[in-house]
């Protein structure tokens, strides 16, 4: 279960109202920080510029692939941890505007977390250590630590208590 608080909006949509929910300039700002960043080839660079401008929590050696979209409303409210991976075109999403409310949620990714090409996380989602999400995949729930996850929604591959292997990821047996 995704953990968000929702806030319900009268009237049009909650999307049609959504400076009453955040500063326009805040908005600004941010799509042009992010905007600059999914584009810079440099990930230091990258990660300074989500620190300092979008106030995210960003380990030391985390990458992102080039056109990763952060949050432009609450980036904030997204942590991730030290050495992980977000792939190419990922999407990292701390609000959802729908029609009667809307709902904001941290995303919490932890340390050595690599996410696959294309995937959406939402709102109110944490991702344990060592997890792997595979390309394409829709993060709606938690992530246990070490475990390999993927689809649309995700659904465990691997448990995070199986050990891979030296042989590209079978499972180490015990004789």
């Amino acid at each position: 279960m995704r953990r968000t608080e929702r806030f319900p909006v009268e009237g049009s949509n909650s999307l049609w109202q959504v400076y009453r929910t955040v500063s326009f300039w805040k908005v600004l700002k941010n799509a042009l920080v992010i905007h600059i960043a999914r584009y810079t080839p440099f990930l230091g660079l990258k990660n300074w510029m989500y620190r300092t401008f979008l106030g995210m929590k960003v380990g030391e050696k985390t990458a992102f692939g080039m056109m990763a979209m952060i949050d432009v409303m609450f980036p904030e409210r997204i942590r991730i941890g030290r050495d992980c991976i977000i792939g190419y075109n990922t999407t990292l999403l701390a609000h959802e505007y729908l029609i009667d409310e809307y709902r904001l949620g941290d995303v919490v990714i932890g340390d050595q977390v690599m996410i696959g090409a294309n995937t959406t996380v939402l709102p109110g989602v944490v991702i344990g250590d060592r997890a792997v999400i595979g390309a394409g995949s829709v993060v709606n729930r938690d992530v246990p630590p070490g475990a390999f996850v993927a689809g649309n929604p995700i659904r465990v591959i691997r448990r995070g208590e199986e050990k891979r292997g030296k042989g590209g990821g079978e499972k180490e047996r015990n004789a």
